[in-house]
């Protein structure tokens, strides 16, 4: 074995001092996480102190499917901080792309697409974070058996126990630590589902359980007739369809029996006012955030190729980085330095899954019992809705999260009323029972913190540090 040497003669006192400084400092921290994942550095990005792993964790070897992953230290003390896992949604969209890059990552693509800039306002400023391309099919994950492509929540979910399982063993010190499990719009189903079946393991395990400390989700898909007969209220409250069209819709369209797009109850005048609802809203609307400009694509393409675009299109928010996003992820020195892509898949990097056979029927199942039971385990559920998108509209979450109060019997514990950032009003709250909170964010859109990074990082703070959102404009604690 060897020794700490000065001088020719072991000092016993700088050996202890070395060792007190090594223990609180990232060296162990990083010594039990696998060197291999280790991201080095990415194309264009900006120099950091903090550690970025990615690469597969195997679900099922047998059939060759694996999942990708990408892990991001928290950018001060990443040892004290806890785990938070994000999901996006779709079903079959990735978490990488879409959380990772172009919502609460450390990172965004810069407008020429081949590099990144740094996003100030990245969730890992609170939090060590997880993105995962789920299930098999999205982004980089993939399967050998081309009939695991044909899924849905309940092997969604038990692959990303699988997933978790092995995780940890690649990751051992977070074993122990806090885990938070976030995610957004059909995550509103990945991410309750996920909690049930972690929290049946815990209940079944004499050994390892998880350390789940909270639940939210974005702009959730909770229960789809209720969030479908939003939309089209939300067109109505907003002025983007007449009041004829809206009184029609609500009052002669019945949503109960809606499955995946289409209802057997609708009348003819229903349905030819929901056409002439989506037509007045039009193609020209980001339906996910209704105050946002759209991106023309053909431009941005043309740009990207030429190398020249340097400036966003549309004043605040990048309306554009989907498609340098795009760009940017299938470059092969990308990919690479991601240790993605190991297998050479056939098709090309994209936010959405092109093989994905995903169930349609699952979208229907009703989300409000699962969120019941992880509350009933006494694990925190916080709601939190962009009130600019029309896609799963704050007026049909807001509607259900009061619905499972009242089947849970809580009371009012913080009355509905504003929450305040930086002097000016965040959003507006509501909780029930202590445990269980609905929040909108103003001025955000289905991706909340996409379109609104500084309030969402608040937010998320506030989640994570156990704190209820400031309802007055004193400075709060430091996010």
């Amino acid at each position: 074995m060897g020794r700490w040497c000065f001088g020719g003669f072991l000092n016993i006192s700088l050996v202890l001092l070395l060792l007190l400084l090594v223990s609180r400092s990232n060296v162990a921290y990083v010594a039990a996480f696998p060197a291999e994942d280790l991201v080095v550095s990415l194309p264009g990005q900006p120099k950091v102190a903090f550690r970025q792993y990615a690469g597969y964790v195997d679900v099922d070897v047998k059939n060759g499917r694996s999942l990708f992953y990408y892990f991001v230290e928290a950018e001060v003390e990443p040892h004290e901080k806890p785990l938070t896992l994000w999901l996006n949604g779709g079903p079959g969209c990735s978490s990488v792309g879409g959380g990772a890059f172009t919502e609460l990552g450390p990172f965004y693509p810069r407008g020429d697409g081949r590099g990144l800039r740094r996003n100030s306002m990245s969730w890992n400023k609170a939090s060590n974070l997880l993105f995962v391309e789920s299930p098999a099919g999205v982004g980089w994950s993939y399967s050998n058996t081309t009939s695991d492509y044909n899924c849905g929540d309940a092997s969604t979910a038990r692959d990303m126990h699988v997933f978790m399982m092995n995780w940890y063993e690649k990751f051992p010190e977070f074993k122990s630590r806090e885990l938070f499990l976030t995610g957004e719009s059909y995550a509103g189903h990945y991410i309750p589902q996920l909690a049930d079946v972690l929290l049946h393991h815990n209940a079944h395990s004499k050994g390892f359980k998880f350390n789940i400390k909270g639940v939210a989700i974005g702009n959730p898909l909770l229960r789809l007739d209720q969030d479908v007969s939003a939309t089209y209220e939300f067109f109505w409250s907003h002025g983007m369809i007449s009041d004829e069209i809206g009184l029609t819709i609500m009052s002669d369209c019945d949503f109960d029996d809606y499955v995946s797009g289409t209802s057997h109850n609708m009348t003819n005048s229903c349905i030819e006012a929901i056409t002439e609802a989506n037509k007045i809203v039009g193609d020209y609307i980001n339906n996910y955030d209704v105050i946002l400009d759209v991106c023309y694509p053909a431009i941005v393409e043309q740009e990207l190729r030429l190398r020249k675009m340097a400036t966003k299109m549309s004043v605040g928010v990048d309306v554009c980085m989907t498609y340098e996003r795009f760009f940017y992820l299938n470059l092969p020195e990308v990919q690479k330095a991601l240790h993605a892509n190991r297998t050479n898949l056939p098709y090309g990097w994209s936010m959405c899954s092109r093989v994905l056979n995903y169930s349609d029927a699952d979208s229907n199942i009703n989300i409000l019992p699962v969120l019941k039971r992880i509350i009933q385990n006494g694990i925190p559920v916080w709601v939190f809705s962009g009130d600019q998108d029309s896609v799963v509209p704050l007026l049909g979450s807001r509607t259900l999260i009061r619905e499972l109060a009242r089947d849970l019997n809580f009371e009012v514990t913080v009355p509905y009323g504003a929450w305040f950032h930086k002097q000016q009003v965040g959003g507006w709250a509501t909780e029930y029972g202590n445990i269980l909170t609905f929040v909108t964010v103003r001025g955000a859109a289905h991706m909340v913190p996409y379109a609104q990074p500084s309030r969402a990082l608040h937010l998320f703070s506030s989640f994570v540090h156990g704190r209820r959102l400031p309802n007055n404009t004193r400075p709060a604690i430091q996010d």
